[in-house]
């Protein structure tokens, strides 16, 4: 009796912390470009292998210098939100951008900013994609826990 005592204890505890909604933030909501399901649009943007593959090495990695440099750039402007590569993989994918825009042709002008993807080293194929506003804070968040700065 004490067990099933304590096992429904625990679970209207628990029930009622699942319900604890927490308070609408206007204030960050507006900051952040949310609609009013703490929404936006942004242009998703999948990175592929590009067509040139007669660079030289030394060509690849300037190019890719400039690549990582002008992701730098793009974020500290609050163009790019969130940017990472894909591993290895069979469909040549290499990784993703997510820019803070609403239109794929803002993000076009910004993707011919690329060193690899003028190069064709990278292919930029664009799309619009509708997410959560609150990934605005994931550079912020991500230098609060990287140890080793990129």
């Amino acid at each position: 009796m004490k067990n099933i005592l304590f096992i429904l204890s625990i679970f209207f505890y628990t029930s009622s912390i699942a319900q604890i909604e927490t308070p609408f933030d206007e204030k960050l909501a507006k900051e952040l470009g949310a609609d009013e399901y703490g929404m936006k649009t942004y242009v998703f943007c999948l990175l592929k292998s590009g067509t040139d593959t007669k660079v030289t090495e030394n060509e690849q990695k300037i190019a890719f210098e400039g690549h990582m440099a002008n992701m730098n750039k793009l974020a500290k402007e609050n163009k790019l939100v969130i940017a990472g590569p894909f591993y290895k993989n069979e469909r040549n994918y290499r990784g993703i951008f997510i820019f803070n825009c609403s239109t794929v042709e803002e993000a076009q002008e910004w993707v011919k900013t690329d060193p690899a993807i003028k190069a064709n080293l990278l292919a930029a194929e664009l799309t619009l994609w509708y997410s959560s506003a609150a990934l605005m804070k994931v550079d912020e968040i991500h230098d609060s826990i990287s140890k080793t700065k990129i």
